[in-house]
């Protein structure tokens, strides 16, 4: 499996934006895809985002749809979540996971610990 570390959390202002990370290590993160997922307080882990392990192919929730951009760099083993416009409805723990190209968790064996993001209003 791939090990996988998120960083780039915190807390903003609603309106503004952060960039979160994911840096991957073990197995060649290059054969895998990429996603994003989220769980808000008291609710199940939803799917954000999902970028092909050639960078190509990509899909988002309509939630955060032309508000986050997934990207992913194979030479650095890592990938990237760029958030801008964010709403406190935002506010979750966000985690990166590896596996096949899919909305769906069960498709993603590797994930990391998960990276707290809170929107202020």
């Amino acid at each position: 499996q791939v090990q996988l570390v998120e960083s780039g959390g915190g807390l903003v202002q609603a309106g503004g934006s952060l960039r979160l990370s994911c840096a991957a290590s073990g197995r060649t993160f290059s054969n895998y895809a990429m996603g994003w997922f989220r769980r808000a307080p008291g609710k199940e882990r939803d799917f954000v985002a999902v970028i092909d392990w050639s960078g190509g192919p990509i899909f988002y929730a309509d939630s955060v749809k032309g508000r986050f951009t997934i990207s992913r760099d194979n030479a650095k083993n890592a990938g990237y979540l760029q958030m801008n416009s964010l709403k406190p409805e935002d506010t979750a723990v966000y985690y990166c996971a590896a596996g096949t190209y899919s909305r769906r968790s069960a498709d993603f064996p590797s994930w990391g610990p998960g990276t707290q993001v809170t929107v202020s209003s």
